[in-house]
């Protein structure tokens, strides 16, 4: 990353080597699980709340700089009085641990809904086939409420290249119209799986992914089309991490 001496500050691009979390929570967050990516914490003279923060940098010996002109350079929201700047990682998913596995998801928001309910459920391994969301842009992070900092996250360049790295995973697809229908009862018991979800408009290619593993589908009232990627996500991993055992 750039030398914090000659750094300058301005609005996120995907092909920076560095991000930023906007907000206290997730800024705290990312200083308690990853504190050595942590470049400096910025501080607007409105937060009040500062003697956890300054305790938190000064035990990490993270730089902590009051600059009030700083937030209009990364953020425009009146209400983000604090943000952190870190240098982006790499990660690893576990082989030996269940995964969520997200096929070129779309929504930023969703992306980090369903960060955090991959570190909330005990999955602790997102993966994310591209192209698709940034799991690095503070629009994500500050949806996960900083839990992006809490699992592993790993993109991939396709679903094969998924698959040659992880095949003894059983998959476990949702799709509209997959045979099955996911309960408390019919919920599979397997010692290591992935959960796999499609795109919020264009859902999985049924015609590669229903010869994949195991399709299903949560059941629904005709009053809708399709239920939102991260309530699909989170109801699918609430049934598998129960039956599962892993909360």
């Amino acid at each position: 990353m750039t030398s914090m001496t000659n750094f300058s500050l301005k609005q996120y691009r995907k092909e920076q080597d560095y991000s930023y979390t906007l907000g206290a929570y997730a800024t705290i967050e990312m200083i308690q699980a990853r504190p050595e990516i942590v470049e400096v914490v910025y501080i607007h003279s409105a937060y009040r709340d500062r003697s956890v923060l300054e305790t938190l940098c000064q035990q990490q010996h993270i730089p902590v700089v009051q600059q009030d002109k700083a937030f209009a350079k990364v953020d425009r929201k009146e209400n983000c009085f604090v943000f952190g700047v870190f240098s982006k990682y790499s990660d690893r998913l576990a082989s030996d641990k269940p995964h969520i596995l997200l096929v070129h998801p779309g929504d930023m928001g969703n992306l980090g809904t369903i960060i955090r309910i991959t570190a909330g459920l005990g999955f602790g391994n997102l993966g994310i086939v591209t192209p698709g969301a940034d799991h690095f842009h503070p629009k994500t992070i500050r949806a996960s409420m900083g839990a992006l900092f809490r699992i592993q996250c790993c993109s991939f360049p396709s679903f094969e290249s998924y698959r040659s790295q992880f095949g003894r995973h059983d998959l476990f697809s949702f799709m509209l119209r997959a045979a099955t229908t996911l309960t408390p009862e019919t919920c599979p018991v397997t010692e290591l799986f992935t959960l796999v979800f499609g795109n919020e408009a264009a859902g999985l290619d049924e015609e590669i992914f229903s010869h994949v593993g195991t399709g299903l589908k949560i059941a629904q009232t005709p009053d809708v089309d399709s239920l939102n990627l991260s309530i699909a996500a989170g109801i699918g991993a609430y049934l598998f991490a129960s039956k599962n055992k892993l909360i």
